[in-house]
């Protein structure tokens, strides 16, 4: 029996040549028991299981295929970094708020690139894609302090003797230098269980779903560019038996490219002549159940980040009663305990760059996600009789009046 392969430059392959390509014993081994004659009629399709490719797992790879190609990806990290950056930051000394201090004016114009809302919705932007975060203080001159954020794929730490981070090495380009950690940087980290330095990213946790999504995209995408059919193969078996003349071969194959091949001639209906049947050899969108795998793998991506899927406008999850639900379970699950992390990582930063015993924290009265909370609590505080004013405005956040 011979092998004939519709897509070979004439059409026929010898099974042992194919094999000896992709794998040299397996060809050895087959060539003992398959032998290839003249005598040959019909198709026969060689699947192969290759595997699977997957994105890369570092900010690059994760930030291209992640951010820079995938919606859902993209808009978890937007919406979670936004919500952070627009959280309003108060500064405490002690008990005492403090409305005017050299910190609260650093963070809210840190550099002359960005504004405070702007800087804290990158430095989580980079959170969530490379589970790190660095922050560098530069002196602008005697008075004056910028902080500049650096792309966590140019940082790497740098340790003592007894294991410690103690510095970070930047590079750009072929230039390297070295921040002391502490004092003139710092470095927030998302938990990582095999990571002594380095955090775990939320975008890699949802890799197989990522990776899922995109190629489901790219599928479709080669499906349409195929006039929406699946793969295939024309299968030429008379009855006789014998194969195709190479002028009959060439006659159907410029057929094909110019009569049905291309989004023009989609739906057009295939005429066939004598002895040639149409095997269908891919699945079609609907035999993959293409969308509701494509919705669950943007689920798992939304689930990575915290998002709930209903903010994304995923169908197929009824978690919450409704939009205002959902709002209100993002902004506590998952926004307000990446600010405090940010918020306390800079606290300590601050105390040390200016000596003083500085407390950073959100304001909940500021953030609109709460705001029906907040008038719940107002409420509750209003009827509670058994409570002074001194009470009820520390219950709030507020210290007692003249203070």
């Amino acid at each position: 029996m011979a092998w004939t392969w519709p897509f070979a430059g004439r059409g026929r392959v010898r099974l042992s040549d194919m094999l000896e390509r992709h794998e040299p014993v397996a060809a050895r081994a087959a060539s003992t028991q398959v032998t290839a004659t003249k005598a040959a009629s019909g198709f026969v399709a060689l699947h192969m299981q290759g595997e699977a490719a997957w994105t890369r797992r570092d900010y690059a790879g994760l930030a291209r295929q992640g951010y820079m190609m995938n919606p859902v990806a993209h808009r978890c990290v937007r919406l979670v970094a936004e919500a952070a950056g627009a959280a309003p930051l108060v500064l405490y000394q002690g008990a005492q708020e403090l409305e005017r201090h050299p910190a609260l004016e650093l963070l809210a114009a840190p550099n002359p690139r960005q504004t405070g809302a702007a800087f804290m919705e990158a430095l989580a932007s980079h959170l969530l894609i490379s589970g790190n975060a660095y922050v560098e203080m530069a002196e602008a001159s005697e008075d004056a302090r910028e902080l500049h954020l650096l792309r966590p794929d140019r940082v790497s730490v740098v340790e003592d003797a007894g294991g410690w981070p103690v510095a970070l090495d930047y590079r750009t380009g072929k230039a390297k230098r070295r921040i002391a950690l502490g004092e003139e940087a710092l470095h927030l980290a998302l938990f990582h269980p095999l990571d002594d330095h380095y955090g775990f990213p939320p975008l890699e946790a949802a890799l197989t779903a990522l990776d899922l999504h995109n190629a489901s995209g790219r599928w479709n995408k080669a499906l349409l560019d195929n006039s929406a059919r699946p793969s295939g193969a024309l299968v030429y078996a008379p009855k006789e038996g014998g194969n195709m003349t190479d002028e009959q071969f060439d006659r159907l194959k410029v057929e094909l490219e110019q009569t049905y091949s291309g989004a023009a001639h989609a739906g057009r209906p295939m005429v066939l002549d004598g002895g040639l049947d149409w095997k269908a050899m891919g699945l079609t969108p609907k035999d993959m159940d293409f969308l509701e795998a494509r919705n669950g793998a943007a689920r798992d991506i939304a689930l990575a980040f915290g998002v709930p899927p209903m903010l994304l406008g995923i169908p197929g999850d009824n978690t919450y009663a409704n939009y205002q639900e959902a709002n209100r379970a993002f902004y506590r699950l998952t926004v307000l305990p990446m600010v405090g992390r940010i918020a306390d990582a800079f606290s300590q930063f601050l105390s040390g760059r200016f000596g003083e015993e500085l407390r950073l924290w959100y304001d909940p009265d500021g953030i609109e996600g709460l705001s029906l909370e907040r008038e719940a609590l107002w409420r509750r505080l209003q009827a509670a009789d058994f409570l002074s004013e001194d009470e009820k405005r520390e219950a709030v956040g507020y210290g007692k009046r003249g203070e």
